[in-house]
C-alpha cells in the first residue's frame, strides 16, 4: 500500500506572545494527504495556537512563530500571508464559528469565494455546498444571526469549502452544540474527506469523538506534543482513556504528574 504524501510538516516550532510569553514549546507534527488528524488536548494546551500559526494568523494578536518552519507541499509557508494560503488551498474555520451576523447563510458562504473569479465555478461550488449542508439551504435566505449554533457551525464549514480548499483547519467544532448536531457535523466532515479527499486538520476538546473519525492523533499539554499515534491506538491507550475519556478511576490528573508516562513524552526523548 503507497504511503500518502504529507501535506502539512510543522518542524518544531516555538510561538511567543508580545514578545515574551511562550506558548508552543517546540510543536512537530505531519498531516498526510487526504488524512484527518486530530489535535487533542484541555482549554489553554496550545491546539488553536498551533493552528493559527500554520494559518498565519497569530500577528493580530500579537503572537510570532520564533523557531521551527512550517511547510506545505515541501515549501515553507511562515511568511504568506493569510490570503495567499487560501489561495494555496489551506483554508481555517475559527473557533466559534465567527458568521457574519448581518449577513445571509448565502451571503456568508460567498464570503469564502472571495479569492476567486471563475464565477460558475463558485456557482457549482456553492450547490455543492448545499448537497452536503441541506440544512443551509433551507435557510439560504435567513440572517446567520437567527439560525442556530449548529447552523452557524455548518455555514463556517461551507464557508471554508467555498474557497475550494485542499486542507481545511477545523477548530473546536464540538464547541456549545448539542451532541446530536455534533454527530452530525463530524459525519459531514468524513463524508468531505471521503468524497471530495479533503484533508482536515482539527482541534477538539471532544477526545471520544475526535479519536472516532480522526485517523491519527496528536495531544497537546502546555504547548507541547506529549503523545501522538493512530486514532485506534489512541483510544485504546490506557492512559488516554483515564485522563482525556474518563474512563479510569479516581482524581483525573495530567500526564505531567505520571512519572511513568514522563518516558513516553517527546521532548524527554
Amino acid at each position: 500500500m503507497q504511503t500518502p504524501s504529507i501535506v502539512l510538516n510543522v518542524n518544531g516550532i516555538e510561538v511567543i506572545y508580545n514578545h515574551v510569553i511562550l506558548v508552543l514549546k517546540g510543536v512537530s507534527l505531519q498531516v498526510p494527504e487526504g488524512g484527518i488528524v486530530a489535535l487533542l488536548g484541555g482549554n489553554g494546551a496550545g491546539k488553536t495556537t498551533t493552528l493559527r500559526a500554520i494559518s498565519n494568523l497569530l500577528k493580530g494578536e500579537r503572537g510570532e512563530v520564533t523557531k521551527g518552519s512550517i511547510e506545505l507541499r515541501g515549501e515553507r509557508i511562515e511568511n504568506l500571508t493569510p490570503a495567499d494560503l487560501v489561495k494555496r488551498g489551506v483554508v481555517q474555520v475559527m473557533e466559534g464559528r465567527h458568521c457574519f451576523a448581518h449577513l445571509t447563510i448565502e451571503e456568508n458562504l460567498l464570503t469564502g469565494a472571495y479569492t476567486r473569479h471563475d464565477k460558475a465555478e463558485i456557482a457549482r461550488n456553492l450547490e455543492k455546498v448545499y448537497t452536503y449542508f441541506p440544512r443551509l439551504k433551507t435557510r439560504r435566505t435567513s440572517q446567520a444571526a437567527y439560525t442556530s449554533g449548529g447552523e452557524q457551525q455548518m455555514c463556517a464549514i461551507g464557508r471554508a469549502l467555498m474557497a475550494n480548499p485542499s486542507v481545511v483547519l477545523l477548530d473546536e467544532p464540538s464547541m456549545g452544540l448539542a451532541p446530536q448536531i455534533v454527530e452530525e457535523v463530524f459525519n459531514i466532515v468524513k463524508d468531505l474527506n471521503d468524497k471530495e479527499k479533503v484533508t482536515f486538520l482539527l482541534a477538539e476538546q471532544n477526545t471520544n469523538m475526535a479519536l472516532r473519525y480522526a485517523d491519527y492523533g496528536y495531544i497537546m499539554e502546555s504547548g507541547r506534543v506529549v503523545m501522538d499515534g493512530p486514532a485506534v491506538e489512541l483510544a485504546n491507550n490506557e492512559d488516554v482513556k483515564e485522563f482525556y475519556l474518563g474512563m479510569g478511576g479516581g482524581e483525573r490528573k495530567s500526564f505531567r504528574d505520571v512519572k511513568s508516562y514522563k518516558r513516553r513524552k517527546r521532548w524527554l526523548a
